[in-house]
């Protein structure tokens, strides 16, 4: 299945929103002082945001590298 150029942009731009929405759950975690597994749940969101970023920026590597053929 080909996916084109645009789309894979829309993707990873999801992927960059949704990276972003778990690293401030990571950090409203961090901040909740009275929540007693605030270190898991903030690490989780830290990791999750981590790796959503990084396949966002693979898919728009991989938008970009397209267009050029």
């Amino acid at each position: 299945m080909k996916i084109s150029s645009e789309a894979q942009k829309a993707i990873s731009l999801i992927l960059f929103y949704t990276a972003l929405l778990f690293f401030l759950i990571g950090v409203a975690a961090r901040m909740k002082s009275n929540f007693h597994s605030r270190a898991e749940i903030s690490t989780a969101g830290f990791v999750t945001a981590a790796i959503l970023a990084t396949l966002g920026a693979v898919a728009l590597l991989f938008s970009s590298r397209g267009r050029q053929r």
